[in-house]
């Protein structure tokens, strides 16, 4: 029980580094929860601060996922862990948590979508890439970065149904999927509201 309780609270201190806002007060001398929409993520810190610091804090956001699963998978491979796909799975849903609601930053984050992008490139490259690329595919067609976000939110649970191969731990993913395509899309439920109203903002 101690190990898990160890991964939780690591994995959510490492998604509660802020590097949205670390970056814009320290190279653009503002804090990006104070322009644009409010939300502390790296398409909003595009549209304020720019291209450089944007492509920055994206690589830094997906690190935190990445660096999360490797620690939980460490730790289970020299712990012997029992079912380490669970520790794996509670390390990714932590660090999301971290990274929406961040201890250091008055718990006010972004939206998730990058750190989990790195979760599930790392747990699965093949589930991964498919997400990605999808949401990508969506965000160019339509010009709405939250309808990709969503979107790959909701296909990720799906195809854990289908893929069985190619986890970084082996077992059963799919409640973990759903949980976590739940948390990005209750992130995004303003975005949801705008887009069921056709009032969402594009990005240009």
């Amino acid at each position: 029980m101690a190990i898990y309780i160890l991964v939780a609270l690591v994995s959510y201190l490492i998604g509660s580094i802020s590097f949205s806002v670390i970056f814009t007060k320290k190279i653009a001398g503002f804090d990006v929860r104070d322009k644009g929409s409010g939300n502390a993520g790296s398409t909003n810190v595009l549209r304020t601060a720019g291209k450089g610091v944007a492509a920055l804090t994206l690589v830094c956001d997906i690190l935190k996922g990445v660096v999360a699963i490797l620690l939980a998978w460490g730790i289970s491979a020299i712990d012997g862990v029992t079912n380490p796909e669970y520790l794996v799975q509670l390390a990714g849903l932590m660090v999301v948590i971290g990274h929406t609601f961040p201890i250091f930053f008055k718990f006010k984050g972004g939206k998730g979508v990058a750190t989990s992008l790195g979760i599930i490139l790392l747990i699965n490259w093949q589930i991964g890439l498919i997400c990605l690329v999808f949401a990508i595919i969506l965000m160019l067609l339509t010009r709405m970065v939250s309808l990709g976000s969503v979107a790959a939110a909701i296909l990720f649970p799906v195809l854990t149904l289908f893929i069985t191969d190619n986890y970084i731990v082996p077992g059963d993913y799919k409640i973990f999927g759903i949980l976590l395509g739940i948390f990005v899309c209750f992130n995004h439920r303003s975005n949801i509201k705008r887009l069921l109203k056709g009032t969402e903002n594009k990005f240009f």
